[in-house]
């Protein structure tokens, strides 16, 4: 297995002889505004993409955790091919149709998908609580198995919660990815992972490897890279998570 973060949420995974491309957001940097009813109003994203966005262009498949800009872009509907595979949610697939992309397969709420030998079963979440909560919608994570790899984690857009908790205690991931960038609008709380909530997730899954990213990337993620290494070294956990700068690559092999 290995692992690209690109940038905020997109990631380059190469796992089970299949490499798939996570929540692409594939703007250039500053040509979309900032979120609004946030703390600042720089325009997104923050940081422009680490190479030149033609590699990353040509996976194997798609795979999108939901439908909010900074997982799937304009520009990423533009850039990539139509034809490509694409695995998503339940509720999202008639929009991804309406955007022309036409090789939709929906990995279903209730039970694993197999895509050419690789096993994903979705995971919920909670994307914020209270009304926040309930305006941001559907997101998933998914459990992402096959022979020879290591069991992986995709949390995707959520805060420590129960559906977390449960799919830990039922699947015991070795490696967890986290979008750990304290994601939050002027009111209510965090609506993905904060610093708190990722030490939450390393003392109940003592033994898994956690890989954060969703960070420094776009104006309402207001837990930094430096926030969360400052805070991880007080709990003695940062050998235990990786940081990815944009580009970098993180490999595990067992």
């Amino acid at each position: 297995m290995k692992i690209q973060l690109i940038r905020n949420a997109a990631l380059w995974l190469e796992y089970g002889g299949i490499t798939f491309l996570i929540d692409p957001m594939l703007s250039e940097q500053g040509v979309n505004p900032p979120i609004v009813n946030t703390e600042n109003d720089r325009r997104n994203p923050l940081v422009p993409l680490p190479g030149p966005v033609q590699q990353w262009l040509a996976p194997d498949a798609l795979l999108v955790t939901h439908l909010h800009q900074d997982h799937w872009d304009a520009a990423a509907v533009s850039l990539l091919p139509h034809d490509l595979p694409l695995l998503c949610q339940e509720g999202n697939q008639d929009q991804i149709a309406e955007q022309g992309f036409s090789n939709i397969t929906v990995v279903p709420d209730h039970e694993p998908l197999n895509f050419q030998g690789v096993t994903l079963t979705r995971i919920g979440g909670q994307h914020g609580t209270g009304s926040i909560g309930e305006l941001m919608g559907k997101v998933s994570g998914f459990i992402i198995r096959a022979e020879g790899e290591p069991v992986l984690y995709l949390a995707g857009d959520t805060i420590w919660c129960g559906e977390v908790k449960q799919a830990l205690d039922g699947h015991r991931p070795e490696i967890i990815i986290v979008n750990a960038g304290g994601a939050r609008f002027v009111t209510g709380g965090h609506i993905t992972m904060d610093e708190q909530d990722v030490v939450d997730v390393c003392r109940y899954a003592p033994s898994a490897s956690v890989i954060a990213v969703h960070m420094d990337a776009i104006n309402h993620c207001l837990v930094t890279r430096d926030l969360l290494k400052a805070r991880l070294e007080q709990e003695n956990l940062l050998e235990r998570v990786a940081l990815p700068r944009d580009g970098e690559w993180v490999s595990h092999n067992y």
